[in-house]
């Protein structure tokens, strides 16, 4: 059974070999397949968001982490950076209790949302997203930090017309 915590520093070392193996998922999309051997969150990028407490691990029952969701507050709202499953664990809802578990983390620390980007055509991205309760914000309601994300990610090679800007209320 698995269960969920705050990241440790010692868990930072694991955390790109699971990013690594998340990303095998988008193998099976041609036009994002590249994806799977695109640049991962350094350990150094890890350790720094676990210490400002920002990250969240699922852990197996060894304590050995197999999932991670890493954030960063822009002003009153939790932005999602990352969120990944180890390859061979997706798809037996370990990521959707992971971010129920972060969901809950966020209330508690009075976040008014919960932010984030991705793909709109992926499954297990926007749609995912919408049936746990996001909901995409128009294009034109884009602004701030958010617009800054997505333009950067543009300038990174991931076509904009791809991406979708995502927020839960939690207010």
């Amino acid at each position: 059974m698995n269960t969920f915590r705050r990241a440790r520093r010692t868990d930072a070392e694991m955390l790109p070999a699971i990013e690594r193996s998340a990303a095998k998922a988008f193998l099976a999309l041609p036009d994002l397949a590249w994806i799977a051997d695109d640049d991962i969150q350094s350990v150094d990028r890890h350790i720094e968001l676990i210490a400002e407490g920002n990250a969240w691990v699922a852990v197996d029952e060894h304590d050995h982490p197999v999932g991670f969701l890493n954030a960063a507050w822009m002003g009153d709202s939790l932005h999602i950076w990352e969120f990944a499953v180890r390859h061979d664990l997706q798809g037996r809802g370990l990521g959707r209790g992971l971010l129920e578990y972060v969901v809950q983390e966020a209330r508690s620390q009075g976040a008014e949302a919960i932010t984030l980007t991705t793909f709109r055509h992926v499954p297990w991205n926007q749609p995912f997203y919408e049936r746990v309760g996001f909901r995409t914000l128009p294009t034109d309601a884009i602004a701030g930090d958010l617009r800054t994300v997505l333009d950067k990610e543009v300038e990174h090679g991931i076509p904009g017309e791809k991406r979708c800007a995502m927020i839960l209320p939690l207010r």
